[in-house]
C-alpha cells in the first residue's frame, strides 16, 4: 500500500476571483479542504460550484485509486449514492408532465404486482408517499444481499416482485413494513425508490438505466455518467475506500507497513439500484444541478418545466408528519443553508452532496471516495464563501 500523499489540483476562473475578493481567500479555502481530508481520512475529494450556467470554481485532491497513484480530478467518475434518487425522482416527474402517471394514484395502477403494507391493506400506498418517504414500506435487511461485486445480477422487477409478493423469496411481513399507516409519518426508504424506478420501466417500456440515458444524460451532455459499469469508462472510475487507520504490525514480521491504510472497495452494484447507483462526475452532475437553477433547461435542452421544479423544491407535508418542514418531492430543503435544496449520499465508500439555491442560481457539489460524514463542512464553507 502506498502512502497517501496530500497533494491537490485546483482550477479557478480566474484568480482573482470577484465572488472570493483575493487570491488568498482561494489558497484558504485550500487550506481548509485540505485539513478536511487529513481530519477525516479522506483518500481524494472532488467539487465545484456552479453559478447561473458557468461552473466558477472546481478543485479536485488526493487519489482517485491509492494503488496505481491515480489522481482524482473533477472528471473522475463514482458511484454518486443517494443523490441518485434526484434522477430517478426526476425520471417520474417527466412521466407526470406527460400525464401517464398521477403523484396521488395508487402505485398498483402501473405495476402487475400488489404492493401494500399487510398492516395496512385497504390503504393505497401513492407515487408521492414514495417521494416523499411516507410510504410505509421499510428497508429490510435483505436489501444487503443485493449488494455485490460487478453489475447487478438480478432484474430490478425480479428483486421487488420477491420482496412485495407474500410468497417472495424475500418478503418479510415485519422486516419490509412499518407498523404505521402510510402517510402518517417519514421514515426515509431506499425500498420506495427502486419501487419508482420500476413504476419508470412499466410506464416507459424500456429499462430504468436506458431510460434516463435517453430522456436525462444524453440531453444533459452527461457522457460520463451511468448505472452499470459498460456503461462508463473504466478508466475514470473511482476506488471506494474504507480507512483502516494504524495496524498492528507482528513483530516477528520485518517488513514495514505503510500508513495510513485504506481498504479498497470492489466495484459494486445492488439490485435496488435506482436509489443510489448513478456512477457520474463532478462536472456532469453539475450539468444536472444547472439544468435545475434553470427553469429545467441545460444548453437549451429541457428536461423538466420550471413549475414541475417548483413543486419538487417545496415543502410537501404537513407539520405534525415533518415539523421543520424541509421535504420536497425527494429534494431535502436545508436549515441550516435556507433557501438551498439538497441531497446527500452515502454508501460503502463513497460520501456526496450536492446543494442548489434556485434563488441565487447557485450550486455546490463535493465527492468523497470513503464513507465519513464531514461533507457538509466542505459545502458550508463553499456557500459562505461564494454566496
Amino acid at each position: 500500500m502506498k502512502k497517501l500523499i496530500l497533494t491537490s489540483l485546483v482550477f479557478y476562473i480566474g484568480l482573482t476571483n470577484p465572488l472570493l475578493g483575493q487570491e488568498q481567500t482561494l489558497d484558504s479555502l485550500d487550506v481548509f479542504i485540505k485539513n478536511q481530508a487529513e481530519k477525516f481520512h479522506i483518500p481524494g475529494i472532488a467539487a465545484c460550484v456552479v453559478r447561473g450556467d458557468s461552473i466558477v470554481w472546481q478543485y479536485s485532491y488526493g487519489y482517485a485509486n491509492i494503488e496505481d497513484e491515480k489522481k482524482m480530478t473533477t472528471e473522475s467518475i463514482l458511484n454518486i449514492a443517494s443523490i441518485s434518487k434526484t434522477i430517478t425522482a426526476t425520471a417520474i416527474m417527466q412521466l407526470w408532465e406527460k400525464g401517464l402517471l398521477k403523484l396521488d394514484a395508487d402505485v398498483n395502477d402501473y405495476i402487475d404486482f400488489s404492493v401494500r403494507n399487510p398492516n395496512f391493506p385497504n390503504i393505497p400506498i401513492t407515487i408521492k408517499q414514495l417521494l416523499t418517504h411516507t410510504s410505509s414500506i421499510a428497508d429490510g435487511s435483505s436489501i444487503k444481499i443485493g449488494y455485490q461485486c460487478g453489475d447487478p445480477k438480478k432484474e430490478l422487477k425480479d428483486w421487488l416482485f420477491n420482496y412485495f409478493n407474500s410468497d417472495g423469496e424475500y418478503y418479510n411481513e415485519t422486516d419490509n413494513f412499518q407498523n404505521k399507516k402510510p402517510a402518517s409519518f417519514r421514515e426515509y426508504s431506499n425500498i420506495g425508490f427502486g419501487l419508482l424506478g420500476l413504476i419508470v420501466e412499466e410506464i416507459s417500456g424500456v429499462s430504468f438505466n436506458e431510460y434516463v440515458k435517453a430522456k436525462i444524460f444524453e440531453p444533459l451532455e452527461m457522457s460520463n455518467s451511468g448505472y452499470f459499469l459498460n456503461e462508463i469508462d473504466l478508466n475514470k472510475l473511482v476506488t471506494p475506500y474504507l480507512f483502516l487507520g494504524p495496524l498492528q504490525r507482528n513483530l516477528n514480521d520485518s517488513k514495514e507497513i505503510k500508513l495510513p491504510y485504506f481498504n479498497p472497495y470492489c466495484d459494486y452494484s445492488f439490485w435496488n439500484y435506482p436509489d443510489g447507483l448513478v456512477r457520474t462526475s463532478v462536472l456532469d452532475l453539475a450539468k444536472f444541478a444547472t439544468a435545475y437553477m434553470n427553469g429545467g433547461v441545460y444548453n437549451g435542452k429541457r428536461i423538466l418545466k420550471n413549475e414541475t421544479i417548483d413543486l419538487m423544491m417545496s415543502p410537501q407535508l404537513t407539520e405534525d408528519i415533518n415539523e421543520d418542514k424541509d421535504q420536497g418531492l425527494c429534494w431535502f430543503q436545508s436549515p441550516s443553508l435556507y433557501p438551498t435544496w439538497y441531497h446527500g449520499g452515502s454508501d460503502p465508500g463513497v460520501s456526496t452532496r450536492m446543494y442548489i439555491n434556485k434563488e441565487e442560481k447557485l450550486a455546490m457539489i463535493v465527492f468523497e471516495n470513503v464513507n465519513v460524514d464531514n461533507t457538509f463542512y466542505i459545502i458550508k464553507e463553499l456557500y459562505k464563501r461564494f454566496k
